[in-house]
Protein backbone atom coordinates (compact mmCIF):
# COMPACT_ATOMS: atom_id res chain seq x y z
CA UNK A 1 0.00 0.00 0.00
CA UNK A 2 1.14 3.32 -0.86
CA UNK A 3 -0.03 5.24 2.61
CA UNK A 4 2.41 5.01 5.41
CA UNK A 5 -0.42 5.15 7.94
CA UNK A 6 -2.18 1.89 6.77
CA UNK A 7 -0.18 -0.92 7.50
CA UNK A 8 -0.68 -4.77 8.03
CA UNK A 9 -1.41 -7.86 6.55
CA UNK A 10 2.04 -10.10 6.53
CA UNK A 11 4.44 -8.31 9.19
CA UNK A 12 1.14 -8.91 11.60
CA UNK A 13 1.73 -5.08 13.01
CA UNK A 14 -2.05 -5.08 12.39
CA UNK A 15 -3.84 -1.92 10.84
CA UNK A 16 -2.99 1.66 11.93
CA UNK A 17 -6.19 3.10 10.46
CA UNK A 18 -7.45 6.93 11.74
CA UNK A 19 -4.12 6.61 14.48
CA UNK A 20 -2.68 9.46 12.91
CA UNK A 21 -4.98 11.44 11.62
CA UNK A 22 -6.50 13.87 12.86
CA UNK A 23 -9.80 15.90 12.78
CA UNK A 24 -9.89 19.40 14.01
CA UNK A 25 -13.41 20.92 13.79
CA UNK A 26 -13.68 24.30 15.49
CA UNK A 27 -17.12 25.42 17.13
CA UNK A 28 -17.80 27.66 14.08
CA UNK A 29 -17.54 24.94 11.26
CA UNK A 30 -19.47 22.49 13.46
CA UNK A 31 -22.48 25.22 14.03
CA UNK A 32 -21.94 26.25 10.11
CA UNK A 33 -23.14 22.71 8.62
CA UNK A 34 -25.76 22.21 11.16
CA UNK A 35 -29.06 21.36 9.61
CA UNK A 36 -31.50 24.37 10.33
CA UNK A 37 -35.24 24.21 10.50
CA UNK A 38 -37.04 25.30 7.42
CA UNK A 39 -38.20 28.46 7.77
CA UNK A 40 -41.36 29.93 5.77
CA UNK A 41 -45.08 28.89 4.77
CA UNK A 42 -45.68 25.24 3.83
CA UNK A 43 -49.09 24.87 1.56
CA UNK A 44 -49.84 21.36 2.47
CA UNK A 45 -50.18 19.90 6.03
CA UNK A 46 -50.85 16.41 6.85
CA UNK A 47 -52.46 15.53 10.47
CA UNK A 48 -51.25 12.35 11.92
CA UNK A 49 -52.48 10.33 14.34
CA UNK A 50 -49.94 8.93 16.97
CA UNK A 51 -50.62 5.98 17.76
CA UNK A 52 -49.82 3.77 20.90
CA UNK A 53 -47.82 1.06 18.74
CA UNK A 54 -45.96 4.61 17.73
CA UNK A 55 -44.29 4.55 20.81
CA UNK A 56 -41.31 3.43 22.40
CA UNK A 57 -40.33 2.03 26.16
CA UNK A 58 -39.44 5.38 26.98
CA UNK A 59 -43.08 6.68 26.04
CA UNK A 60 -42.32 8.59 22.86
CA UNK A 61 -42.56 8.34 19.37
CA UNK A 62 -39.39 6.40 18.20
CA UNK A 63 -37.39 8.06 15.99
CA UNK A 64 -37.57 5.50 13.24
CA UNK A 65 -41.24 6.76 13.30
CA UNK A 66 -40.72 9.91 11.75
CA UNK A 67 -39.67 8.36 8.86
CA UNK A 68 -42.95 7.21 8.14
CA UNK A 69 -44.62 10.37 9.14
CA UNK A 70 -42.35 12.15 6.72
CA UNK A 71 -43.67 9.38 3.80
CA UNK A 72 -46.92 9.21 4.67
CA UNK A 73 -46.88 13.28 4.03
CA UNK A 74 -44.80 13.03 0.72
CA UNK A 75 -47.60 10.33 -0.54
CA UNK A 76 -50.70 12.88 0.12
CA UNK A 77 -48.66 15.91 -1.30
CA UNK A 78 -48.11 14.09 -4.49
CA UNK A 79 -51.17 13.25 -4.50
CA UNK A 80 -52.66 16.16 -3.86
CA UNK A 81 -50.69 17.95 -5.95
CA UNK A 82 -50.66 15.80 -9.31
CA UNK A 83 -54.25 13.83 -8.53
CA UNK A 84 -52.57 10.49 -8.92
CA UNK A 85 -50.22 8.07 -6.75
CA UNK A 86 -46.35 8.37 -7.43
CA UNK A 87 -44.88 5.29 -9.42
CA UNK A 88 -47.71 2.67 -9.37
CA UNK A 89 -49.97 1.42 -12.57
CA UNK A 90 -49.47 2.51 -16.14
CA UNK A 91 -47.80 5.77 -15.26
CA UNK A 92 -44.75 3.73 -13.48
CA UNK A 93 -42.56 4.12 -16.51
CA UNK A 94 -42.20 8.02 -16.02
CA UNK A 95 -43.18 9.11 -12.76
CA UNK A 96 -41.32 6.74 -10.24
CA UNK A 97 -38.17 7.84 -7.88
CA UNK A 98 -36.71 6.78 -5.26
CA UNK A 99 -35.33 8.07 -1.93
CA UNK A 100 -31.78 8.23 -2.27
CA UNK A 101 -31.41 10.59 1.08
CA UNK A 102 -33.12 11.23 4.52
CA UNK A 103 -32.20 13.43 7.61
CA UNK A 104 -34.39 13.73 10.24
CA UNK A 105 -33.65 16.52 13.33
CA UNK A 106 -35.35 16.01 16.55
CA UNK A 107 -36.47 19.17 18.12
CA UNK A 108 -38.72 17.67 21.16
CA UNK A 109 -40.50 14.39 21.87
CA UNK A 110 -43.62 13.63 20.97
CA UNK A 111 -46.75 11.57 22.62
CA UNK A 112 -49.10 9.03 22.04
CA UNK A 113 -52.60 11.22 21.59
CA UNK A 114 -50.77 14.23 20.67
CA UNK A 115 -52.03 15.67 17.97
CA UNK A 116 -49.60 16.19 15.32
CA UNK A 117 -48.93 17.68 12.29
CA UNK A 118 -46.82 17.28 9.10
CA UNK A 119 -46.04 19.91 6.40
CA UNK A 120 -44.13 19.47 3.30
CA UNK A 121 -42.77 21.11 0.20
CA UNK A 122 -40.24 21.07 -2.29
CA UNK A 123 -37.14 23.11 -1.47
CA UNK A 124 -34.99 22.35 -4.33
CA UNK A 125 -34.98 20.65 -8.21
CA UNK A 126 -32.16 19.55 -10.66
CA UNK A 127 -31.94 17.64 -13.72
CA UNK A 128 -32.99 14.52 -12.38
CA UNK A 129 -33.79 14.89 -8.81
CA UNK A 130 -35.97 17.31 -5.86
CA UNK A 131 -35.99 17.77 -2.09
CA UNK A 132 -38.60 17.96 0.07
CA UNK A 133 -38.61 19.94 3.31
CA UNK A 134 -40.65 19.12 6.25
CA UNK A 135 -41.81 20.42 9.68
CA UNK A 136 -43.59 18.03 11.97
CA UNK A 137 -45.35 20.20 14.99
CA UNK A 138 -47.70 19.10 17.73
CA UNK A 139 -50.55 21.43 18.46
CA UNK A 140 -50.80 22.08 22.14
CA UNK A 141 -54.68 21.76 23.47
CA UNK A 142 -53.75 25.70 24.67
CA UNK A 143 -53.09 26.64 20.77
CA UNK A 144 -49.72 26.86 21.20
CA UNK A 145 -47.69 24.67 18.29
CA UNK A 146 -44.28 23.15 19.07
CA UNK A 147 -42.21 22.14 16.91
CA UNK A 148 -41.22 18.38 17.29
CA UNK A 149 -39.07 17.12 13.91
CA UNK A 150 -37.71 18.78 11.04
CA UNK A 151 -36.39 16.80 8.05
CA UNK A 152 -35.20 16.58 4.20
CA UNK A 153 -35.61 13.86 1.59
CA UNK A 154 -34.29 13.72 -1.59
CA UNK A 155 -35.93 12.15 -4.48
CA UNK A 156 -34.39 10.73 -7.70
CA UNK A 157 -36.60 10.03 -10.58
CA UNK A 158 -35.35 6.54 -11.56
CA UNK A 159 -36.59 4.30 -14.84
CA UNK A 160 -37.11 1.35 -13.28
CA UNK A 161 -37.36 -0.59 -16.57
CA UNK A 162 -34.09 0.72 -18.31
CA UNK A 163 -32.23 0.03 -14.42
CA UNK A 164 -31.26 4.16 -14.46
CA UNK A 165 -31.89 7.43 -13.29
CA UNK A 166 -34.16 9.24 -16.02
CA UNK A 167 -33.80 13.42 -16.39
CA UNK A 168 -37.43 14.96 -13.93
CA UNK A 169 -40.53 15.00 -16.39
CA UNK A 170 -41.21 18.72 -17.64
CA UNK A 171 -44.42 18.33 -16.70
CA UNK A 172 -44.32 17.28 -13.09
CA UNK A 173 -41.86 20.08 -12.60
CA UNK A 174 -44.70 22.68 -14.16
CA UNK A 175 -47.42 20.63 -11.76
CA UNK A 176 -44.72 21.44 -8.83
CA UNK A 177 -43.94 24.85 -9.37
CA UNK A 178 -47.58 25.70 -9.81
CA UNK A 179 -48.43 23.93 -6.61
CA UNK A 180 -45.93 26.03 -4.64
CA UNK A 181 -46.48 29.21 -6.28
CA UNK A 182 -47.96 30.89 -3.44
CA UNK A 183 -44.87 33.40 -3.39
CA UNK A 184 -42.52 31.00 -2.49
CA UNK A 185 -40.25 30.11 -5.80
CA UNK A 186 -38.66 26.16 -6.50
CA UNK A 187 -35.10 26.68 -5.93
CA UNK A 188 -32.99 25.46 -8.87
CA UNK A 189 -30.20 23.91 -7.63
CA UNK A 190 -27.64 21.16 -8.42
CA UNK A 191 -27.19 19.62 -5.09
CA UNK A 192 -23.78 17.49 -4.99
CA UNK A 193 -25.30 13.84 -5.39
CA UNK A 194 -23.93 10.79 -7.11
CA UNK A 195 -27.30 10.53 -8.87
CA UNK A 196 -27.46 13.30 -11.14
Amino acid sequence: MSDPGLRGGRDGAGSSIGQNARVSLSRHDASTRRFRPPTGSFRYRRPIDVRFADTDAMGHVNNAVYLTYMELARAGYYREVTGSTFGIGAQTHDRSFILADARVTYASPVLFGEHLVCECRVGWTSRSSFSMDYRLSVEEPSGQVRLAAYGETIQVMYDYAAGRVMPLPADLLAILEAYESDGRTVEEAAPVSAAD
